[in-house]
């Protein structure tokens, strides 16, 4: 055990904790995508796994054949838009049940992410071409990273403030009452989809950069992570802010919950636990701060019934 520690250094941590602060702010761009259709919409969408490697497969491909950057980006945003209107209108017009259209689309990206890139992963050169950040530049790609995720926020602050996002939020809230007060319910469903799986795919094609290529497994368990960030995020902004809700500071927690995520699976490489676990560490962390709010009401109704059942007793 004493050997164990020993072989620990702390300065590998500390050198790291760049990386994971990077891919926690791009990969909080996803979470923000899947915070729209879990918590706003109350949808249970898959379809992230497939869009997410979408982006990376568009905008690598795009870079490569020779488009700018922030174009290929946009390209891969509006991509990802097209998948999510795809999930939406097999769940609105055909009526197939929404965790079913989502695996659906998400089976049929597969092959069509495997047709943009012509083979299972394309790579991408920072010393070839103007990427918007790269690992080996973890300074630059934490700046770019920020920038990209406070853009986002205050658009969807913004956006779900006004009366169209208000009605995405009645829509998730209670779909009966919304659709008595005149809201289109499909067409709001349609909208949330195809913004989250933009937002998706717009984190795999920054990702793809910064990893220097894209893959066509890259987007698998995509779901899990964004989950596992909104989760701890909201578990945190519940603990901390308590009940004050304050969209914007809630759409920062998200993020937050994706950065703790990653600086969480870097200790653990850090331990050198088995790489072929991480899966399996990904599910722990997702359970443990899924059950915390859980746990925790539990504990209050418990103390709450035994005041009761005191001060019974003592009258």
């Amino acid at each position: 055990m004493l050997q164990y520690f020993a072989s620990l250094n702390f300065l590998t941590l500390v050198k790291v904790l760049p990386g994971d602060i990077a891919q926690g702010l791009i990969w909080g761009i996803l979470a923000l995508g899947v915070f729209i259709t879990y918590k706003i919409l109350d949808f249970a969408d898959l379809t992230v796994d497939g869009s997410f490697a979408t982006g990376g497969a568009v905008t690598v491909m795009l870079i490569l054949a020779g488009v700018p950057t922030p174009v290929a980006l946009l390209a891969a945003v509006l991509a990802g838009c097209l998948a999510g209107l795809v999930t939406a209108l097999l769940h609105t017009m055909l009526g197939i049940p929404g965790i079913l259209a989502s695996i659906l689309t998400q089976i049929a990206l597969f092959s069509i992410n495997l047709n943009i890139m012509g083979k299972a992963n394309q790579a991408v050169s920072v010393d070839q071409y103007r990427l918007v950040l790269s690992s080996r530049f973890n300074p630059q790609a934490i700046l770019s990273g920020a920038v990209f995720v406070v853009l986002i926020i205050a658009a969807l602050y913004w956006y779900f403030g006004t009366e169209q996002g208000c009605a995405i939020r009645a829509t998730g809230c209670t779909p009966s009452m919304a659709k008595a007060q005149g809201i289109n319910i499909n067409t709001m469903k349609i909208l949330a989809l195809s913004l989250s799986n933009g937002l998706v795919a717009l984190s795999g094609g920054l990702t793809a950069q910064y990893q220097g290529f894209s893959d066509i497994n890259m987007g698998r368990g995509a779901i899990v992570i964004g989950l596992a960030a909104v989760i701890i995020g909201d578990v945190l902004f519940s603990a901390i802010l308590k009940k004050r809700q304050n969209f914007a500071v809630r759409l920062c927690f998200v993020v937050i919950g994706s950065i703790l995520y990653y600086i969480v699976i870097g200790i653990v490489l850090w331990l050198k636990m088995p790489t072929n676990d991480m899966k399996l560490f990904t599910a722990i962390i997702v359970a443990i701060f899924l059950a915390v709010p859980y746990l925790k009401e539990r504990s209050r109704s418990s103390f709450t019934r035994a005041a009761k059942n005191g001060g019974k007793q003592n009258a």
